[in-house]
C-alpha cells in the first residue's frame, strides 16, 4: 500500500493503465529554401487543427465540469492566437531554414525555459501552459494522435501527472479511477476529477515505477491509499468498502429536497452551488442546491472580441434568477485579473498579478465597466432573488466607491423608467486578511459577507497552493485561517448580519462541523459537493457543532485539528 493525497473520493478495484510520456521525434534535417512555403503551412494548419482540437475538449469540459472548469482551455487556445508566439515560430522556420516541428520545439523551449526561471509563480504556471500547447502543435504537424485517453476496457490511469486537458478527455464510462506521481488537493486535475466524480489519488511521488501495465490496483480516494496487487483479504475488505460507499452515495441522494439542518432542529444552514454559466444550474438544483451563492460572471466576458453588452449580461444574469426563482442568487461582479486575462483589454504584464489590478481594483479603475455590469444586474433582479458581491475589497473605502457607482446605475435606471428590486443586497468577498481583520469596520458598508477561502488562506498563509513544492502547507484547517473565520461571522452576527463561504473550504467535509459550529450561516460549492455536507449537518446537534469548534479554535497544530475532528465524527457516528 502507498499513501498519497485524497484528491477525489470514492473506491475503486480495476486494471492498472501506465501512461506513458510519448516518444516524439523532432526532424532536425535543414530544410531547402523551395520547401520553406511549405514547412510554413504545415505549421499553421497544425495550429488551425489544435485550435480546433482545444475547442472540443473546452466544450465537453463546459458540459461535464461547468465553465469555470473549462476556463483553463480559453488561456490554451489565447496562446494559439499570441502573434508573437506564433510569429516567431515562422521566422525561425524562415531564417534558419528548419522544420515547422523543430522550430516550434525550440521557441516553446525557450519560452519554458525562461517562464521556469522566474520566481513567480503564476508564470511558472503559465510555463506548463506553453509546454502542453507547443507538444500539441508539434505532434500536430507529425501527424501523432494527440488522445491518450481512447480504451476498450474500464481501467485504473497510472500516470507521472495528467494535464487538465488529460483529465477533461477522459471517457467517463471507462475510466474508474486516477492516481498520479505529482500533484495536490487543490491543483487543477484534482479539482476536475471531483467534478467528474472520479476517484483520484494524487502526490504518490513514484507509483509509475512500482505499477505494470494490467496489474490489480485500487485506489481509496477516501484516504488516499492506493494498493497494488492486493492479497485474497485486502481485496475483500476493499470490495466490502467499496459496496458500504456506494450505499453511502446512494442515501446521499435521497437527502436532496431535505434541509441541511442539525438533528436536533436548533441550526439551520442554506447550501449552495458555485456556477460560471446558467448551464451549471442544472447540476445544482439536480443535487439540492439552496440558492447560488456565488455566481462567476467574468466568463462573460472571456473567449470573445469585446466587452458583453449590457443586453447580453442581462439576459445571462436573468436566465439563471428565473431558474433559480425564489431561490437566492449571489452575483459576483467581474473578477478579472491573476489568472484570468482579457484579450481586448489593456492589461499590464505584472510580476504578481494575483496581488496586483485585478477584480474591484481594475473595476473602480474602469468605472464604464462595472456601471455596464452593475444596470444588467439590477435590470435581471426583479426576475427572482439576486444579490451584488464585490470581490477582492482590502478596505472600506472600496466599498463606498463601487456602491457610488451601484447608486448611479440605480438614479439612471429610474430615470430611464426601468424597474428593479430597490431592496437588493450588497455584498463582498472576504479573501483578503485585511477585510478579515477589519469586518467589524466592513460590515458597516454591506449587507452580507461570503468567504473566498482559496485566497484567504494563500494569503493569510503565503502558500501559493498551486506549487506543488509548498502546497502542504496550504492548510484551510490552520489556527489563524479559523480565527479569521471566527473574527469575520461574529463581527457580521454582532451587527444582524449574515455570512457565507464560496471557496473550496466550504466543500471540504473536514471543516464543516468546525464552520458550522462557528456560526457559518451559508455553505456554498461544487454542487457535487452539496449531498455530503448536507448529511454531516444533519448528523449533528448544534451543541456537538459548536463544541467540536471550540476544540478547534483552541488548539495548536492542523493535523491535530484534523485528527481531533476525525474522532469526534467517529464518535458521534
Amino acid at each position: 500500500m502507498i499513501k498519497g493525497i485524497a484528491a477525489s473520493p470514492g473506491i475503486e478495484i480495476g486494471k492498472a493503465h501506465l501512461i506513458k510520456p510519448q516518444q516524439v521525434d523532432i526532424n532536425t534535417e535543414a530544410v531547402i529554401e523551395e520547401n520553406i512555403d511549405g514547412e510554413i503551412k504545415r505549421f499553421d494548419e497544425a495550429v488551425g487543427l489544435s485550435k480546433l482540437q482545444l475547442k472540443q475538449i473546452k466544450e465537453k469540459a463546459e458540459k461535464e465540469l461547468g465553465a469555470d472548469k473549462a476556463e483553463i482551455f480559453g488561456a490554451h487556445l489565447m496562446i494559439l492566437e499570441d502573434p508573437v508566439f506564433l510569429d516567431e515560430i515562422v521566422s525561425k522556420i524562415k531564417t534558419e531554414s528548419i522544420t515547422a516541428d523543430n522550430a516550434t520545439s525550440q521557441v516553446v523551449k525557450n519560452y519554458v525555459e525562461i517562464f521556469n526561471n522566474l520566481e513567480d509563480e503564476y508564470m511558472k504556471e503559465r510555463a506548463a501552459d506553453i509546454k502542453d500547447v507547443g507538444e500539441r502543435i508539434v505532434k500536430n504537424i507529425l501527424g501523432v494522435s494527440t488522445d491518450s485517453f481512447i480504451f476498450s476496457e474500464k481501467v485504473i490511469i497510472i500516470a507521472k501527472d495528467l494535464t487538465p486537458s488529460d483529465t477533461a478527455q477522459m471517457d467517463k464510462d471507462k475510466v474508474l479511477a486516477f492516481a498520479t506521481d505529482m500533484g495536490g488537493r487543490t491543483s487543477h486535475t484534482a479539482i476536475m476529477a471531483r467534478s467528474l466524480e472520479i476517484p483520484a489519488v494524487v502526490g504518490l511521488v513514484d507509483i509509475t515505477e512500482k505499477v505494470q501495465d494490467g496489474d490489480l490496483i485500487v485506489i481509496d480516494g477516501n484516504k488516499g491509499i492506493v494498493s497494488i496487487n492486493p492479497d485474497e483479504t485486502t481485496l475483500k475488505e476493499y470490495e466490502t468498502l467499496k459496496r458500504d460507499y456506494m450505499e453511502y452515495r446512494r442515501q446521499l441522494k435521497e437527502l436532496k429536497d431535505l434541509p441541511a439542518e442539525t438533528g436536533d432542529k436548533l441550526r439551520r444552514v442554506e447550501l449552495s452551488a458555485n456556477i460560471g454559466t446558467p448551464r451549471d444550474v442544472k447540476g445544482a438544483i439536480e443535487n439540492g442546491a439552496e440558492g447560488v451563492g456565488l455566481y462567476r460572471t467574468e466568463f462573460l466576458y472571456m473567449d470573445r472580441d469585446a466587452l458583453p453588452t449590457e443586453e447580453e449580461q442581462f439576459e445571462a444574469y436573468r436566465e439563471v434568477i428565473e431558474k433559480m426563482a425564489p431561490r437566492p442568487i449571489i452575483i459576483r461582479t467581474l473578477d478579472i485579473g491573476g489568472d484570468k486575462k482579457l484579450s481586448y483589454l489593456d492589461m499590464p504584464e505584472e510580476l504578481n498579478p494575483f496581488m496586483g489590478w485585478r477584480a474591484i481594483r481594475m473595476c473602480l479603475d474602469r468605472p464604464d465597466i462595472l456601471k455596464t455590469q452593475l444596470r444588467a444586474i439590477l435590470r435581471a433582479s426583479i426576475y427572482g432573488n439576486a444579490k451584488i458581491m464585490y470581490p477582492m475589497v482590502s478596505g472600506s473605502e472600496e466599498v463606498c466607491r463601487a456602491n457610488a457607482i451601484l447608486n448611479e446605475a440605480k438614479q439612471e435606471l429610474k430615470a430611464e423608467g426601468i424597474s428593479f428590486d430597490e431592496n437588493l443586497e450588497v455584498g463582498i468577498m472576504v479573501e483578503i486578511p485585511s477585510a478579515a481583520v477589519t469586518a467589524d469596520i466592513l460590515v458597516k458598508e454591506v449587507d452580507f459577507f461570503s468567504i473566498g477561502t482559496n485566497d484567504l488562506i494563500q494569503y493569510t498563509l503565503a502558500v501559493d497552493r498551486m506549487n506543488e513544492h509548498i502546497s502542504h502547507l496550504y492548510e484551510p484547517l490552520h489556527p489563524a485561517v479559523l480565527r479569521l473565520i471566527k473574527n469575520v461571522i461574529d463581527a457580521s452576527h454582532k451587527a444582524g448580519k449574515w455570512t457565507g463561504m464560496c471557496g473550496e473550504m466550504a466543500g471540504d467535509t473536514s471543516a464543516t462541523a468546525i464552520l458550522l459550529g462557528m456560526g457559518l450561516d451559508e455553505f456554498s460549492m461544487s454542487a457535487p459537493s452539496i449531498p455530503q455536507v448536507k448529511k454531516i449537518i444533519r448528523s449533528l446537534t448544534y451543541e456537538e457543532a459548536q463544541h467540536i469548534a471550540q476544540k478547534a479554535l483552541s488548539m495548536d497544530k492542523p493535523e491535530d485539528i484534523r485528527n481531533m475532528v476525525e474522532q469526534e465524527m467517529e464518535r458521534i457516528r
